[in-house]
């Protein structure tokens, strides 16, 4: 997103200065700077979403998958012995 801001003339510059002194841009310091006051974090450092699942692993043999209503079938034999 494009935006523009009124900042004094001795913030900016310590802005830059700042910026410049860790390697970042003035658009990537502020950026990081507005996700630490917001409490939020740079997406590219959050740990990725692991889903932990229990019980059989990967798909049951002879199953198709596109057909949902012999799955439910299938499941209510395993479960119930019906």
């Amino acid at each position: 997103m494009r935006t523009s801001i009124i900042i004094d003339d001795e913030l900016g510059h310590r802005l830059r200065e700042a910026a410049k002194a860790d390697g970042l841009s003035l658009s990537a310091f502020l950026a990081e700077a507005g996700r630490v006051k917001l409490g939020t974090s740079d997406p590219s450092t959050m740990t990725p979403f692991e889903l932990i699942t229990h019980g059989d692993t990967g798909q049951k043999p002879a199953m198709n998958l596109d057909k949902t209503s012999e799955l439910l079938a299938a499941e209510d034999q395993e479960r119930f012995g019906l």
